[in-house]
């Protein structure tokens, strides 16, 4: 079958018939969560208030709901009407720590806190994508578990809600997985997705130089680690665009130089601490063997001793080929051919999400959002403390979700 006969099979199947006219019809409802979810943003694995706004959200609907105990996790099992598989829809629900300068009426209540990454429109889709696949559980053979996760921010959720029992928690292991991310610089509305990798993993790390301390006049009578925590600066970057291939790429980020306390004293520590991402278990492995080497050479060079330390991230985010093509069909179809554009290049950011797709088939895609008036490149991104989504798009989102699920569940 060529694509444009799947294309014209998936927008004569009667499964999606009016299938955006209902997520629209939806509207008041997810965008009413989703503002009162971005008033008061919430960090990490504990998320009583938001917990409680998507509970209270899943009311009145046929759902086997439970919360998590490591986490404020909600699972939310659909049973459909006919016996099949089990198909997992993610929406993640923490926020960032940063004062929010947006501007909107509904802008954060909580000092400190700001939906800048646009979790809120996840769980708030999520929501709505139940509510939604819920009147059409008659077309479902199987289940549908909907994960409200906490902690995607850095605090490994995904894990946490995976020791927990999420993948079997319709009683049969998860089949078929996908997450919406939300993202302000690409077209409203539109949503995009490769095969493959198309997030990075994410490492933080540490190297700590030590010399000997002494008078800033007299550094002939000291071992100064300043100029060799500079020089391992430039090394690094060198290193990467020396050692490895653009077409398997690595990013190292020194993102923070820290030594001495005044002007005339040469300390005995400096301290570098950066960030290294890649798209391969080679490459990963590699760089972070690299790093410790280059520094304890320069260091040795200087005559300075070099610790390093790592703190292992999230892996890659990996997509399953098939599974990827598969949204992008029935976006296609869905929500339009213009709707649903080829990914071209992964981004060198990190998910969580990337642990259930080790685990099950499953795709990440992007959801865009950018606010009308706003060229996509223009507008303020994720993690910005002046973000904001096009609202319009949500309805997208909710059938997108609600289509996979179907699609699955045939």
């Amino acid at each position: 079958m060529t694509p444009a006969d799947t294309s014209r099979a998936l927008a004569n199947d009667p499964r999606f018939t009016g299938l955006v006219e209902a997520a629209r019809a939806l509207q008041p409802r997810t965008v009413s969560l989703r503002r009162q979810l971005h008033k008061h943003p919430e960090l990490g694995l504990r998320l009583p208030k938001s917990q409680a706004a998507v509970l209270h959200a899943l009311e009145g609907l046929d759902l086997h709901v439970t919360k998590g105990e490591s986490c404020d996790s909600v699972v939310a099992v659909l049973n459909g009407a006919h016996p099949g598989p089990s198909v997992l829809l993610r929406g993640d629900m923490d926020a960032l720590p940063l004062r929010e300068d947006s501007g909107l009426a509904f802008a954060s209540e909580e000092e400190g806190a700001m939906h800048a990454c646009g979790h809120d429109t996840h769980a708030a889709m999520l929501a709505s994508a139940a509510r939604l696949l819920h009147h059409r559980r008659d077309a479902l053979s199987g289940r549908v578990i909907f994960m409200f996760q906490p902690g995607e921010e850095g605090h490994q959720g995904a894990k946490h809600m995976i020791d927990e029992g999420v993948l079997d928690a319709g009683g049969r292991a998860v089949e078929r997985a996908l997450a919406l991310h939300i993202t302000a610089t690409a077209t409203s509305g539109v949503i995009t997705c490769k095969p493959g990798p198309i997030m990075a993993s994410a490492d933080a790390w540490t190297v700590t130089v030590t010399g000997r301390g002494g008078h800033g006049a007299m550094p002939f009578h000291a071992v100064d680690p300043v100029p060799a925590a500079a020089a391992m600066v430039g090394a690094l970057q060198t290193m990467v665009t020396r050692r490895f291939s653009v077409f398997d790429p690595a990013v190292l980020t020194v993102g923070r130089i820290t030594a001495g306390t005044t002007s005339n004293v040469i300390p005995e520590t400096a301290e570098l601490e950066g960030t290294v991402r890649t798209l391969s278990d080679a490459v990963h492995e590699a760089v972070l063997a690299e790093i410790p080497k280059v520094c304890e050479h320069i260091g040795a060079a200087h005559g300075c001793t070099v610790k390093f330390e790592v703190n292992a991230g999230y892996p890659p985010t990996r997509n399953d080929d098939t599974v990827a093509a598969r949204v992008l069909e029935l976006a296609g179809s869905v929500l339009g051919p213009r709707a649903a554009p080829l990914m071209t290049d992964p981004l060198m950011a990190a998910e969580d999400f990337s642990y259930v797709l080790q685990k099950v088939p499953g795709t990440l895609a992007f959801l865009g959002a950018c606010p009308p008036g706003i060229e996509p490149e223009q507008a303020p991104p994720n993690h910005s403390n002046r973000v904001h989504f096009d609202e319009s798009a949500f309805a997208n989102g909710v059938a997108m979700y609600a289509a996979f699920a179907l699609d699955a569940l045939r």
